[in-house]
């Protein structure tokens, strides 16, 4: 086969890739209006009321909120005795750690970032895109708790740089109905997720004036709004990962180090129990997973 030949297979398979992630979000939304699903032993799933509690329950935190949380989650915090959490950094994806910390380990105090856009809820994931958030978004009942927020995405249209703002969405016990494959679960289990955009670092270095410092600043502040909002709403186990590592273009290595800068040098872990940074690293050197675990571990 040929370069030319190689090049339109792989176009043709992305393309019809993409056509198949765009029918499976509509498939998800109507089984989200609906309520229901019917799962792989012809059984039927009510999801309704998970579903409407965790639409009713999803909260917008506002940036200028956010200082207030802090003040309430440091009246939270443990005696400085007690022990940190356990940090894992692991080579898997959002969902496989939420499901094997839900399903497998019981754990009901589980809640994962979604490293979210910040102007589209879910993100691309109806037109087919694939990227963390519109894995979220196929997967679960996420998408109506974050669409209805309309102040959030319509403030970072309307801002000049891409370092976007501290709004986020806090969605409480959201039901996750596929797996990995985007296969429908025989049964369905709930996790709480956190919906927060990080810097888009590439658009923001090539054409605004921020520095380096300016984005980490930006973006360490960030992380520690998240871990707060986590704090405030009683979750003690954590899903992490790369976060704004895709394409945002954050350096994976600076992620790495402003969460161990804000988890361990700042102690933020001391409010959690378990922090897993799910990383899926199919880079050929895993230099992803590499930065996380040499940071964190």
């Amino acid at each position: 086969m040929n370069a030319n030949q190689h090049k339109k297979n792989n176009q043709l398979k992305s393309t019809n890739q993409r056509s198949s992630w765009a029918r499976i979000a509509q498939e998800t939304l109507a089984i989200l209006e609906e309520g229901q699903y019917i799962n792989g032993y012809d059984r039927r799933v009510s999801i309704d009321e998970d579903l409407k509690r965790a639409i009713q329950g999803s909260v917008l935190y506002r940036p200028d909120e956010l200082p207030a949380l802090r003040e309430h989650v440091r009246q939270l915090q443990p005696t400085p005795k007690s022990a940190a959490a356990k940090i894992e950094v692991t080579g898997e994806t959002t969902l496989a750690a939420a499901s094997r910390l839900v399903v497998d380990e019981g754990r009901t105090d589980v809640v994962c970032l979604n490293f979210a856009s910040a102007k589209n809820p879910g993100g691309g994931f109806l037109g087919g895109s694939q990227a963390q958030e519109e894995s979220l978004a196929r997967a679960s009942g996420l998408y109506p708790c974050i669409s209805q927020m309309n102040e959030m995405y319509d403030h970072n249209r309307k801002l000049r740089t891409c370092l976007y703002s501290d709004y986020m969405i806090y969605s409480p016990g959201v039901p996750v109905i596929r797996d990995d494959e985007d296969r429908l679960l025989a049964q369905y289990y709930t996790t709480s997720f956190i919906t927060a955009p990080a810097v888009n670092a590439g658009v923001v270095k090539e054409r605004e004036q921020a520095d380096d410092q300016q984005i980490e600043s930006v973006m360490k502040e960030r992380i520690r709004y998240i871990l707060d909002v986590a704090a405030t709403n009683g979750h003690r186990t954590l899903v992490l990962g790369a976060y704004g590592c895709g394409v945002f273009r954050n350096d994976p290595v600076d992620v790495a180090r402003y969460f161990h800068e804000v988890l361990v040098q700042e102690n933020f872990r001391q409010s959690f129990e378990q922090i897993v940074f799910a990383v899926l690293d199919r880079s050929a050197g895993q230099r992803i997973i590499k930065a996380f675990q040499e940071q964190l571990l």
